[in-house]
Order: C-alpha cells, then sequence, then structure tokens
C-alpha cells in the first residue's frame, strides 16, 4: 500500500507529525554533564541541546570532554560522592580513559532515543507499549 508502514502482521499509517522545534543550545550546570566538554568562562556550563518531536524528547547532544585528566578528576568526585551517600562504588573506566588519553579530536556526540522513535512512528502515548521489556514491569 503506498504511504503505509509494513512488516510482517504488523500495518499502520504513517505517523503525521504536528511539529518539530529547532532544537536550542542550552546551558547545563557542570554537575549535570558527566561526559559533556564545559565551556571556558564564568559560569562553568556545559552547552547541549535536545532536539523534540510533538513535545517527545528524541535526541540531545553536547560536545565531548577529550580531555582524560579532566574526566578521571570528575570520575574520582563522583565515586567519593556516592561514597559519602553510602552508594555502590562504580569503578573508573579505564579503558575511556586511556582512549581519552590517547587524543580524541573535537566532536560533539548524540544520543537518538530509539524507543522514542518507534513510539512516534507506532503512533504510541508511553514507551511501555513499543518495549519489550516496560519500565513499569522491571
Amino acid at each position: 500500500m503506498a504511504g503505509q508502514i509494513t512488516g510482517g502482521p504488523l500495518t499502520c499509517p504513517p505517523p503525521v507529525l504536528q511539529s518539530i522545534e529547532k532544537p536550542p543550545l542550552l546551558a547545563t550546570s557542570a554537575s549535570q554533564a558527566a561526559l559533556a566538554r564545559i565551556r571556558p568562562r564564568e559560569p562553568p556550563l556545559a552547552e547541549r541541546f535536545e532536539a523534540f518531536i510533538d513535545g517527545v524528547e528524541l535526541v540531545n547532544g553536547f560536545h565531548e570532554l577529550a580531555d582524560a585528566a579532566e574526566q578521571r578528576r570528575r570520575f574520582l568526585a563522583d565515586r567519593t560522592y556516592r561514597a559519602a551517600l553510602g552508594l555502590m562504588d562504580v569503578p573508573m573506566d579505564e579503558h575511556l580513559l586511556s582512549a581519552l588519553g590517547q587524543g580524541l579530536p573535537d566532536c560533539a556526540g548524540v544520543a537518538l532515543g530509539f524507543d522514542r522513535l518507534v513510539m512516534i512512528a507506532a503512533g504510541a502515548r508511553s514507551i511501555d507499549e513499543v518495549t519489550a521489556f516496560p519500565s513499569s514491569r522491571a
């Protein structure tokens, strides 16, 4: 059928997107941006963006932190914070730190919520409708 998404027993009409919002550049507290580069001016914030379709966050991204020493400092600070709260220790990712030490070119990371994309395409109202193991049953 023209204009239909098909596959196996499921057939559904293509989604009608009411709005695709232009992603604004957001300034996020450094404490909320564990893997993001912090801008060099005051206040020290991570510049990131999010993109929404019909009010659903679909992607988010930021400049990747490429400084191995700074990432190690953040990992150590996080471990200290977790220990003070009595939370389980999370070991540092030495593979990541080693890779960062080899040099990472200026780049950005962008995460796409595939489950959210499926939710929008299927016209579902909840992610639980399109995931095999909904969080409500975890």
